[in-house]
């Protein structure tokens, strides 16, 4: 992955995935390398796999939505990057299209670009913080 600085207030980033690259790690591996303590992003391009969850609310369990191994078109990658712990925490939601035209989304688990994956990100002008919440079982921003 290549970044370039393409803004400085707000810190703007355009980000260039390659082949091979797993998109969730390595966007949670710039966000420490470059402190962001609260960020968005969007992002379009094309990947040989992914896996996206979707959170079932009966269980308060993460399950596969769909798991693919094949090449597929990013349509949409939106998400955020907050602190958890003090450490920065990937949120993202992804829908892909396959050959046949057929859709595909969720929670990005993880996927690998194939050939490229472009993506802007944005830093907040505030940090933000995800804390525990006891009636999702989740670790949700709250300002």
């Amino acid at each position: 992955m290549t970044a370039k600085l393409i803004q400085e207030h707000p810190r703007t980033y355009a980000l260039i995935f390659e082949t091979g690259d797993e998109i969730a790690s390595t966007l949670k591996q710039f966000a420490k390398d470059h402190e962001l303590a609260g960020s968005s992003f969007k992002a379009i391009g094309a990947l040989s796999d992914a896996k996206v969850d979707w959170f079932n609310w009966e269980t308060k369990k993460y399950e596969t939505a769909a798991d693919m191994d094949e090449q597929i078109e990013v349509l949409s990658l939106i998400g955020d990057i907050a602190l958890h712990d003090g450490n920065p925490e990937v949120h993202a939601h992804m829908v892909v299209g396959k050959r046949d035209g057929t859709a595909h989304g969720g929670h990005l688990l993880e996927a690998h670009v194939r050939p490229t994956l472009e993506l802007i990100l944005t830093e907040a002008p505030e940090e933000l913080q995800k804390k525990y919440d006891p009636e999702s079982g989740l670790a949700l921003i709250r300002p």
